[in-house]
């Protein structure tokens, strides 16, 4: 994310990320849905409506970076990458741990999907968050 948002030649409209960040994901939204953290209530809502359009699901996270930042407060270095208190929205600190290495000049918008629930389903990889992005960015044959 650094490098989209301070290293392109044109500044992104959206800078979308997407991974199999954490486990916590699963508790927070399940095997079936992926969690999606989303700068804005618009990006939010196009996102889960991209999922019911496609079938690769996703569920809102809590987007809270002003309550959650000081989960990586180290001693030793400008932050860590793991968060002290696993009981506090774990997964949605894994995503603000991402969105904090956006250039602090980037002021679009910004998504994080956390897809390890969904990616894979008895040890195959399930193709999940292809139809998501195409849906996303409204492709012909998923809007």
């Amino acid at each position: 994310v650094s490098h989209a948002s301070n290293s392109l030649d044109s500044t992104p409209d959206i800078i979308y990320d997407q991974a199999t960040l954490t486990g916590a994901q699963l508790v927070a939204v399940g095997k079936k849905h992926a969690g999606i953290l989303a700068k804005s209530k618009e990006l939010e809502d196009r996102m889960v409506e991209a999922g019911l359009s496609s079938g690769d699901l996703c569920f809102p996270l809590l987007y809270a970076p002003e309550l959650l930042k000081s989960e990586f407060k180290s001693q030793v270095a400008d932050m860590k990458n793991s968060v002290k208190d696993r009981g506090n929205a774990q997964c949605s600190c894994a995503g603000h741990f991402i969105e904090s290495h956006l250039d602090e000049s980037y002021q679009n918008d910004y998504v994080h999907c956390d897809m390890a629930g969904p990616q894979d389903r008895n040890e195959r990889a399930t193709g999940y968050g292809v139809a998501l992005i195409l849906g996303l960015l409204k492709a012909p044959g998923f809007c």
